[in-house]
């Protein structure tokens, strides 16, 4: 039977880590992720957690122990933010291309400089290419249910991913979450088993230099190149959404919440007005698309459950009746618009005939407040804009004052 408990996100990503049985933990603190590796700890001391704690000097170092001990084949877990993720960007990509199946939580911070402490998604969207998954979570059960969902995703596929969710919006804030019996997680996620076991006896290199053509192994086959390795793991990437799709589909029928849907919609069937985000924006627009349904004003809202691999063609048929698409997101590609609305602009443009104006606004950068009422400004203003024939500026930046 599950348990509702009233808890931070932090609380949580530890909580279901535990659940998960994972078997080593290394993580470095920063604010303000680090609740989660203390949570652990504490676990680990007092017996009920039986997993290897190692406490290291840096993120760069967690990130190796937890490729060492992946290719080891133990469940792996760590956690960080901002700053400490850029730290490790060597490691991540190592880590993807060793193809070890760790899961990582990251409460997005802001990069530095100057320093903030507090909420955006620049951190995890600077990381897009490394090669992992990203999941990203509304609310605080999303933070549990995604974290349990990551390892069965991640261990099937043999890619790492990384739990996304606003720092302090959602690090820090308690909310109800339904929390699974052990027995319920064990069923669903059964111990890691690793496609290789290694053994002293038969010693053999882990991911030597490879060159640009193939060449032959010890048993006489030939071993892909560079090259090849890059295209293993795209190709694998790009028939990830249909197992996630498998898997979320098991997660519903067991726990009785279903993500087998890439996508998050709201009131988007006839939405002539599309809110597009991610992570607790999207919860936002939810709020704010009530609001603008009162004032009738037709709008929806689609959020993304998952970033990476990109919901390329599921995003292109959920906004194909819009009008138009107001994409909110806290980041931005320098140089251009948010990354989230570059994406989307591609997913329409490769998918279907549909070519709605398609507006971004870059919202609560280093942790500016944002609420259902902006949106609702926002989106008002839009229209009246529209309504008068005025080209709309893109991106726009809300709150960003001086």
């Amino acid at each position: 039977m599950s348990e509702t408990k009233i808890i931070t996100g932090n609380e949580t990503a530890a909580l279901a880590a535990k659940l998960c049985k994972v078997q080593v933990i290394a993580a470095y603190p920063i604010t303000p992720q680090s609740k989660i590796p203390e949570t652990l700890s504490s676990y680990v001391e007092s017996g009920q957690l039986d997993a290897e704690f190692v406490r290291v000097e840096s993120e760069h170092s967690a990130m190796g122990v937890c490729i060492s001990a992946s290719i080891a084949g133990a469940r792996v877990f760590t956690a960080t933010s901002a700053n400490g993720l850029a730290y490790m960007n060597e490691q991540l990509h190592w880590a993807a291309g060793a193809r070890v199946p760790i899961v990582m939580a990251v409460a997005n911070r802001g990069l530095g400089a100057p320093w903030t402490i507090l909420n955006d998604m620049q951190d995890t969207l600077s990381q897009r290419d490394t090669g992992w998954m990203q999941l990203y979570c509304r609310n605080n059960q999303e933070i549990m249910d995604k974290v349990i969902l990551a390892f069965k995703l991640a261990e099937r596929v043999l890619v790492p991913t990384m739990v996304c969710f606003d720092g302090f919006r959602l690090s820090h804030t308690v909310m109800p979450v339904k929390v699974p019996s052990q027995k319920d997680v064990d069923e669903f996620l059964p111990p890691f088993e690793p496609v290789y076991e290694l053994d002293p006896e038969k010693p053999v290199n882990i991911n030597p230099v490879v060159m640009t053509d193939p060449l032959p192994g010890p048993d006489g086959e030939l071993c892909p190149s560079y090259m090849g390795f890059r295209r293993r793991l795209q190709e694998t990437l790009e028939h990830v959404l249909p197992i996630y799709r498998e898997i979320g589909k098991e997660f519903a029928e067991r726990f009785g919440r279903d993500y087998s849907d890439p996508l998050y919609r709201y009131m988007a069937d006839d939405a002539e007005i599309l809110f597009v985000a991610q992570g607790s924006v999207a919860s936002e627009a939810t709020a704010a698309t009530d609001i603008l349904r009162e004032r009738g004003i037709k709008a929806g809202v689609i959020g993304l459950n998952i970033f990476r691999p990109f919901p390329a063609e599921d995003l292109a048929e959920a906004t194909n009746g819009a009008r138009v698409i107001t994409v909110f997101e806290k980041g931005i590609s320098y140089g251009y618009e948010g990354v989230l609305c570059s994406e989307l602009k591609a997913a329409l443009f490769s998918h279907n005939g549909h070519r709605p104006e398609v507006l971004n606004f870059i919202v609560g950068l280093g942790g500016k407040d944002l609420n259902p009422q902006d949106l609702v400004m926002a989106i008002e203003d839009v229209l009246g804009e529209t309504k008068e024939g005025r080209k709309i500026r893109t991106p726009q930046w809300l709150g960003s004052g001086v």
